[in-house]
């Protein structure tokens, strides 16, 4: 067993972990800053000055160990290929949505992750699902239906980047790398594809790179450090916190994003909308009832399983301990 984190360590972990989904939260606010830059050449700026960013942190930090035996293990590297297109189509929906008055539905998508990636693990892992799950996902498919009934249309904003993230999320699982060096490898990829669209908008004289002034070219140079730092601020508070803890501090990020959708940006929300999402909230109650009540079990199973090695230690020395001093009896009688 791992040991136990301090309280300091906790404290700090519990401020990392605010801190990264605080800034996720609150990605709503940057995107429109950098109107009126397009979706596609933000992110092609992201994937540049991540990469910068990243390898900076890297160089300062001397962390390139991890860099020559994953280049002799080809299966992960093509795995790390398909996490860095599956999470460049995430990054566009999300900025695309977010500038074109979409953010509530952004929301959503972060809102149901959880249950898509449930969905994953019983169609991709094979997973068998408990009772309070299969509710949860039940109750997730109806306010799913709900709220394509309320939009008119199936919220398709919301179902991509659910189903990208949470796959995402499965091959992150995979490759198996740390989230600084998975980010590293994610952006070293899109790296070449993101470059040529900049340089193309710039021959086509569309880019805004240097045409909006310096303030502008400072907030695109920037979608670099935004995306580093809660990434970092995330593996900080992973080392430190129990996934329990971690699984319930996830929920920040899309609950500010609702609360800007609503409060600052002001998107409309009819009955049938509240009524989804209500359904949602639900689903994802049910979801973190029985995961706290699994993990509770698990620990006592645990707690009791230590007890039982303990006590048949101390039984099996008691018993060798009598057997010794019969045979040293016996020996003496003889």
């Amino acid at each position: 067993m791992s040991p136990e984190p301090s309280p300091q360590e906790s404290r700090a972990g519990l401020l990392y972990g605010v801190a990264a989904y605080g800034i996720w939260g609150l990605f709503p606010l940057y995107w429109p800053l950098l109107e009126p830059t397009g979706a596609v050449e933000i992110l092609a700026h992201r994937m540049v000055w991540s990469l910068v960013t990243v390898a900076a942190v890297l160089a300062l930090t001397r962390r390139w160990g991890w860099i020559r035996p994953l280049l002799r293990q080809p299966k992960r590297l093509a795995m790390a290929a398909v996490g860095a297109a599956v999470i460049s189509v995430n990054w566009w929906v999300y900025i695309w949505a977010v500038n074109s008055g979409h953010v509530v539905e952004t929301s959503l998508g972060y809102f149901i992750n959880p249950l898509a990636t449930i969905g994953l693990g019983v169609l991709v892992l094979r997973e068998r699902l408990r009772p309070a799950q299969w509710a949860a996902v039940g109750v997730g498919v109806a306010a799913v239906i709900v709220l394509a009934v309320g939009y008119g249309k199936p919220p398709w904003v919301a179902l991509t980047i659910a189903a990208t993230f949470s796959t995402y999320s499965l091959v992150k699982k995979k490759v198996g790398l740390g989230g600084l060096e998975s980010m590293a490898v994610e952006t070293a990829v899109q790296f070449l594809p993101a470059l040529v669209v900049l340089i193309v908008l710039g021959a086509q004289g569309k880019s805004t790179f240097a045409s909006e002034g310096g303030g502008h070219t400072l907030l695109l140079l920037g979608t670099g450090v935004i995306t580093a730092i809660p990434l970092v601020s995330f593996g900080a508070a992973a080392v430190r916190l129990p996934l329990s803890v971690l699984g319930m501090l996830q929920y920040l990020a899309p609950v500010f994003q609702f609360a800007l959708g609503l409060l600052v940006f002001h998107e409309a929300m009819p009955a049938e909308r509240w009524a989804g999402f209500a359904l949602v909230w639900l689903a994802l109650a049910v979801l973190t009832w029985d995961g706290l009540r699994t993990a509770r079990q698990s620990r006592m199973e645990l707690k009791a399983a230590q007890e039982r090695v303990v006590t048949t230690g101390n039984t099996e020395n008691t018993i060798a301990t009598e057997t010794s001093q019969d045979t040293e009896t016996t020996a003496q009688r003889g």
